[in-house]
């Protein structure tokens, strides 16, 4: 029978080398802008969270970065919490509320779609995160539509 010889991983050691980047940092040239959308449900998975930090890191990156969450990505962008709301239920609950008030802090901006946050989930715009910007579903297209338009970097979330 084969036998580990290898110590038992300790606290602090590396297993990859985290340090190197293989390509150039790329930074956006003036004017350049970067969409990501969203059509996830919240707490389905990680790609939501993900993306979050992605828009979020193309903003510091110098693009003029938005996010639009439509269909179950509103979900995304309601006000949480247990037992109250802001109250955190468990470790991570309140990633969503946190990223997007940071994203928007750092000057991104975020759309929700007024048709899914009413008619699909029975939000009213009380509900959502302070500073997103509630948009008719007549909206959502135009909103991809002007991006393609100024050749922005586009990011779509989808899951189902």
């Amino acid at each position: 029978m084969p036998a580990v010889t290898q110590a038992k991983h300790q606290k602090g050691d590396f297993f990859v080398d985290y340090e190197e980047k293989v390509f150039e940092d790329v930074k956006a040239k003036p004017g350049e802008k970067a969409l990501v959308t969203f059509h996830t449900v919240a707490y389905e998975g990680s790609i939501g969270f993900v993306n979050m930090l992605q828009a979020t890191r193309l903003q510091r990156k110098g693009y003029e970065t938005s996010i639009l969450m439509y269909g179950p990505g509103v979900t995304l962008g309601i006000q949480r919490g247990f037992p109250t709301i802001g109250d955190e239920a468990f470790p991570g609950h309140q990633n969503y509320s946190r990223q997007l008030t940071k994203f928007m802090e750092e000057g991104g901006k975020v759309y929700a779609c007024r048709f899914a946050l009413q008619a699909l989930y029975g939000h009213g715009e009380p509900a959502l995160i302070e500073g997103i910007r509630p948009i008719s579903p007549l909206d959502v297209l135009d909103l991809k539509l002007l991006h393609l338009r100024d050749n922005a970097v586009v990011i779509d979330t989808w899951t189902l």
